[in-house]
């Protein structure tokens, strides 16, 4: 299985050329950056954006604002902040996966960029697997009230049923869920496939935390999230694919039109493995995983 990300857009027939802002004084392009997590949680890609911005010869608070809006992992701020953007007039919104309905919900005219959304072809699940040969019962921690995590479920279910694994699955909704889901945990649960969404990213230290503390062997989609005690993650770089939303911002912000830009997908995936917490579980990861690793950290 692999898993795809994908940075694309939506909405709105067209964008405001830079001659139109020439003839209101004083007013800038914005644009609406909608964190559908916490600022902390975001930085790295916040950074990569608005790098590549002022690389294309967007200023932030000289060329371009910026309005941003942090939704902290709760799916009900989506309409609220989508709602302020609209009021605000902003001339493009810039978000990921989860947020992307409210939005198109707030506004037709108003382009949409989203630098992530996953699409759960697949992921590690197999490597996941090579690293345990001998597992028999693993955890699906997941934000059941996302689409996409929902499906990534029922995709890590059918692949796990393949190989005979008994799969159990820890239903989130919000950040009061997470603990008392791990209570649930089975005995003999040997490792945790994490589907990542924004309530995952708010809580990713906790749910690392509470997998250490259970002996868990974690898989993510997200290579941010070994940072704070993950095991393993494969996926597309989260980084570059929000620098690429920044090339896609300037050619709607330069008036291109965002029914002719294409959508794309990265073609590279990275696996990176965190020996730290493979030593905390006393797991000996194998030589041949190892070499096919892009990145190890130790």
């Amino acid at each position: 299985m692999r898993r795809r990300a994908f940075i694309t857009l939506l909405g709105g027939a067209g964008a405001w050329p830079l001659a139109a802002w020439a003839q209101q004084p004083g007013k800038l392009p914005t644009i609406g950056f909608f964190g559908v997590s916490t600022p902390l949680n975001w930085n790295p890609w916040t950074a990569a954006f608005v790098q590549r911005l002022r690389e294309l010869g967007w200023i932030e608070g000289r060329t371009v604002a910026i309005e941003y809006r942090w939704a902290e992992g709760r799916h009900e701020r989506y309409s609220e902040i989508a709602t302020e953007f609209v009021r605000l007039k902003v001339d493009v919104i810039l978000t990921a996966g989860g947020a992307v309905p409210a939005a198109k919900q707030a506004t037709s005219t108003i382009p949409i960029v989203f630098a992530i959304a996953v699409d759960p072809v697949g992921s590690g699940f197999q490597i996941l697997h090579e690293l345990l040969p001998d597992l028999q019962r693993m955890a699906i921690i997941g934000n059941v009230d996302y689409d996409a995590a929902v499906r990534e479920i029922g995709e890590v279910q059918a692949a796990a049923a393949k190989l005979g694994l008994n799969v159990d699955v820890l239903k989130i909704r919000h950040a009061r869920d997470v603990v008392p889901a791990f209570e649930t945990l089975k005995s003999g649960t040997q490792a945790l496939y994490v589907c990542p969404d924004a309530l995952v990213n708010a809580n990713h230290a906790r749910i690392n935390t509470l997998a250490l503390g259970s002996r868990l062997a974690t898989m993510h989609g997200v290579r941010d999230y070994l940072g704070a005690g993950g095991l393993m993650s494969y996926g597309a770089s989260t980084t570059d694919l929000f620098r690429r939303a920044g090339d896609l911002v300037d050619k709607i912000l330069k008036g291109a039109k965002p029914a002719d830009l294409p959508v794309e997908q990265p073609t590279k995936f990275d696996l990176v493995i965190n020996l730290v917490t493979a030593r905390a579980l006393g797991l000996t990861v194998p030589p041949t995983l190892l070499a096919r690793a892009d990145e190890v950290i130790e």
